[in-house]
């Protein structure tokens, strides 16, 4: 099936199951979504040494790529065939450090959604559920 003829759910199911790639910024940001049902989705994460600000840590944009990312397919994975989104809001809480090498989960949940505006939030935690970053975004709906 045509990826434009997917639903959002679909077409991200799809990716899940490896039957489509993901999007190219996961080469950038290692980021690989793994399961998702309509409202949710949950990413694998990790930060490597291409991540790393001057200091030596792991730059804010990694967590904000990933949060940015999660939020919008969360919103994403409610959409019918054709429809697209953008993110005009991304409000950004950083916890803790993220590690380095270390796999970490992202998880995308929407808040609520209209005709126009998909409201979600995200967070970025380690297996245990420690809280390192955590977001809420507003998507406007392309139709």
């Amino acid at each position: 099936m045509n990826p434009k003829e997917m639903t959002g759910l679909q077409l991200l199911q799809a990716m899940c199951a490896g039957k489509i790639p993901p999007a190219s910024i996961s080469e950038t940001m290692p980021m690989q979504p793994y399961e998702v049902t309509e409202g949710t989705i949950r990413f694998k994460v990790k930060a490597d040494s291409r991540h790393l600000n001057p200091l030596g840590g792991v730059h804010g944009g990694f967590a904000a790529t990933v949060l940015d990312s999660v939020t919008g397919c969360a919103v994403h994975s409610m959409l019918e065939a054709g429809v697209g989104y953008g993110t005009i809001d991304l409000n950004i809480k950083m916890c803790r450090p993220i590690p380095k090498d270390q796999e970490l989960l992202a998880l995308g949940t929407v808040i609520n959604i209209s005709k126009n505006l998909g409201i979600s939030e995200g967070k970025i935690v380690d297996d245990e559920g420690k809280l390192y970053a955590h977001a809420t975004a507003t998507c406007m709906i392309l139709r």
